[in-house]
């Protein structure tokens, strides 16, 4: 009798849940034009800015598939005297922009001697495939509360 008590009490609701919920995703997957939307949580305090404080040197209009991108960054707004720089290349040709390229650079301490970044390292990719690309520069303050970032376009024949 105790046997079939548990039975009923523990396995049965769980066995009943797995199937109802798996009906109710089949019905949901069967909606053509269905739409995630999950809740964008941003940090309180922080904010994201374009700015011309953050310039890109030594980027072209064009490049073959076989030449390198090399790029230099400087940084003038005062804000920012050390922090983490993230360079991103996105394929603009596709939709969705897919990544082709991310690196990122810590602990960029450059005030001091207005150094052009990334210190102590350098920034080279080639892009083999051709198309239309977009590089992103982003440089964040030591706490993450502040971002700016600057883009430019580029071609790959």
């Amino acid at each position: 009798m105790v046997r079939g008590t548990v039975y009923v009490v523990f396995l049965l609701p769980v066995i009943a849940s797995i199937v109802f919920g798996s009906l109710v995703m089949a019905e949901v997957l069967k909606e053509p034009n269905r739409e995630l939307k999950f809740w964008e949580f941003e940090p309180s305090g922080v904010s994201i800015a374009s700015s011309d404080m953050i310039k890109i040197s030594g980027i072209q209009k064009q490049y073959s598939t076989t030449s390198p991108i090399e790029i230099k960054i400087s940084v003038e707004d005062p804000i920012f005297d050390c922090g983490d720089l993230y360079i991103t290349i996105f394929d603009i040709s596709s939709s969705p922009n897919q990544v082709v390229s991310q690196s990122g650079f810590f602990e960029q301490c450059f005030n001091q001697n207005n150094s052009i970044l990334p210190i102590d390292d350098d920034f080279y990719e080639i892009i083999d495939t051709p198309g239309n690309y977009q590089i992103v520069i982003e440089m964040s303050d030591k706490q993450q509360k502040k971002t700016i970032y600057s883009s430019a376009k580029f071609l790959v024949k």
